[in-house]
């Protein structure tokens, strides 16, 4: 049947990555980072099997604002990370025969990822992940209004949110893992929220190549917070083309329906018997042009999957009792990479890369079209503050915002 994985054989290379906060390879095109050398704690920062890290300046923004390029290695795997809205700007693994390639999107420089066509690749996404209808939302009987982005809504935090702030890093490696802390303090009124919001997020590559992005918060009054990461995947290679005939797998029996400017409507809808139907592997490509009213609002997939939990945790998703569960299946059968998604999260967003227009240039040297890549956003559900019968997004002082996504790449 179509969507078949075929049995990877034993000798074949495994990859794990788990995020706690970006991380990227170097593609064609990029300037590679200075020669890196030993620390002071005796940790060799020059390639090899073992862990090792580095930083290089990457330029300043508009304002002046030194910005760095840290490089993360382990085995195999090397991603790079940039303190501009903690992006992971390429992620270079081996395929099935061995071959090293950047398997995410992203922009050769820094000016990409400040201009105003950036479609978030890589980054890291907040205070609120995904869409707040007209902006607006109630909290405690106060009414805060944020400034709209998005149409009459808005997306990610709003313009100037997490993906357009420099973070700072701090390397926190130790002699099994190479890791990186990133730390944003966002002030009380920042985007328009309540409460100022602390937020660190960890990239742990660990020695089976694992890489874990693990977030925390902890707020001094009343606010909403979801955050996420927005890497932009394509498992045969980036600038390779469309991602249709790759295969994905949801763990997820339902999903939110959304009006005509991607808002959801309330309803949890059943999957079955519609073109978002991926509880078995599917190609991307197979019913996305299908003439449904919803791909039709999205121009393609751009949809949160309620994903089928076994533990919901005291705050559904967001707090350290929850545990890491299966959430999408990602395989390419050309490259015979595969990814495989886990998280504490209770919702996965899947876009299409429909909004690639021809317009940006990549890290490899090549323009992107529509469907070059793919996005797939662990999170609460969007406009979950407008929404009491989805999981709450609410964090109150003395919480800890707690959240882990882990991305395994086998091959």
């Amino acid at each position: 049947m179509p969507g078949q994985r075929p049995t990877p054989s034993s000798t074949a290379r495994r990859r794990t990555l788990v995020a706690v906060l970006g991380a990227g390879l170097l593609a064609g095109g990029l300037a590679a980072p200075a020669a890196a050398t030993a620390d002071d704690d005796g940790r060799d920062d020059g390639g090899g099997g073992g862990p090792t890290t580095s930083v290089e300046p990457f330029g300043a923004t508009p304002d002046g604002t030194a910005v760095e390029r840290w490089t993360l290695s382990n085995g195999d795997t090397t991603m790079r990370v940039l303190t501009f809205g903690g992006v992971i700007q390429t992620l270079e693994v081996p395929d099935a025969d061995g071959e090293v390639e950047n398997v995410v999107l992203g922009h050769p420089d820094l000016e990409g990822y400040y201009t105003e066509g950036d479609p978030y690749f890589g980054s890291l996404i907040g205070r609120y992940g995904n869409r707040i209808a007209e902006g607006r939302f109630t909290l405690d009987g106060a009414t805060y209004q944020l400034p709209l982005n998005d149409g009459p809504n808005t997306l990610h935090g709003g313009p100037g949110g997490f993906s357009e702030r420099v973070w700072t890093a701090t390397d926190v490696s130790d002699d099994d893992v190479a890791a990186l802390q990133l730390r944003l303090v966002s002030e009380n009124g920042d985007q328009g929220f309540p409460g100022t919001l602390t937020t660190t997020v960890t990239y742990r590559l660990d020695a089976e190549s694992r890489l874990t992005v693990h977030y925390q918060a902890t707020t001094d009054a009343p606010t909403v917070v979801n955050l996420t990461q927005h890497t932009y995947w394509n498992l045969a290679g980036e600038g390779s083309g469309d991602v249709y005939d790759q295969e994905l797998q949801l763990n997820a029996s339902g999903f939110t329906p959304v009006d005509e400017t991607l808002i959801p409507t309330g309803e949890i809808a059943p999957v079955e018997g519609t073109p978002f139907d991926f509880r078995e592997p599917t190609p991307i490509g197979a019913r996305i042009r299908v003439a449904d009213q919803q791909l039709l609002y999205g121009q393609g997939y751009d949809h949160n999957w309620v994903l089928d939990r076994q533990d919901g945790g005291a705050r559904e998703g967001s707090d350290s009792e929850d545990a890491l569960e299966q959430a999408a299946v990602l395989h390419d059968p050309a490259s015979g990479r595969t990814l495989t998604i886990s998280t504490t999260e209770p919702g996965i967003q899947f876009y299409s890369g429909n909004f690639l227009d021809g317009t940006l240039v990549g890290t490899g040297g090549g323009v992107y079209r529509q469907g070059d890549g793919l996005a797939l956003e662990t999170q609460h559900f969007p406009d979950s503050p407008n929404q009491p019968e989805f999981p709450s997004t609410v964090l109150r002082p003395g919480e800890v915002y707690d959240s882990t996504t882990v991305f395994e790449l086998t091959s």
